[in-house]
């Protein structure tokens, strides 16, 4: 993938984010990234880790989180104002994302962040694949480097106190042998003086 190829494809995720309430479609951002359709999704995918309709998708309900908090709009309004055309397809891919219909979402309080400064409140609120949201899968991810980090430190523990064992293991075998090789000059210097003919 060349550079020319990188800057198209960041114009067409550019219009998704601006346009993302247009009847946008594959073979539409394709045709502005100058790129057939089955090429301009690989390139996508390979340069941002997600197809361009799962983007689209993730900004959607982004904007429909930020909608739906606010209170004053019906799911199926929202399900409109953000640019789906299907309710019950708008829900699945909210429920996939979020963890949560949209409905129950949009019920519970949000007093709590009420007062966050709207972009911060975008960037912690964001949809991630796997559910929940972006603050909430970057929680995660520290926590799993914590526990890779203290699984490391007893790693080495185990390995200093086994390397500690075998030095022992190792020292009194030394002894063992050491203790066996002057058992066996003595009893040679035994024999050798029961042979020994006495001086006349």
């Amino acid at each position: 993938m060349n550079l020319s190829d990188l800057v198209r494809l960041r114009r067409a995720r550019d219009a998704m984010d601006r346009d993302y309430a247009e009847p946008l479609d594959v073979p539409a951002l394709a045709r502005a990234a100058h790129m057939s359709a089955g090429h301009f999704s690989r390139s996508f995918r390979a340069a941002f880790g997600e197809t361009p309709y799962s983007y689209l998708m993730t900004r959607r309900i982004e904007r429909a989180k930020a909608l739906l908090r606010r209170g004053d709009l019906s799911v199926t309004e929202v399900c409109f104002a953000v640019g789906c055309t299907s309710l019950g397809s708008f829900s699945s891919r909210f429920t996939e994302l979020v963890g949560e219909s949209p409905s129950a979402y949009r019920a519970r309080p949000h007093e709590e962040g009420a007062a966050i400064p709207a972009c911060v409140a975008k960037l912690y609120t964001r949809p991630v694949r796997n559910g929940g949201s972006a603050g909430e899968a970057r929680k995660g991810q520290g926590a799993g480097t914590a526990r890779k980090g203290q699984g490391t430190g007893t790693a080495r523990k185990e390995k200093g106190a086994g390397a500690v064992r075998g030095r022992d293991v190792a020292g009194a075998g030394s002894r063992v042998v050491g203790a066996g090789s002057a058992a066996s000059r003595n009893g040679q210097e035994r024999r050798s003086a029961a042979h020994t003919p006495p001086v006349a």
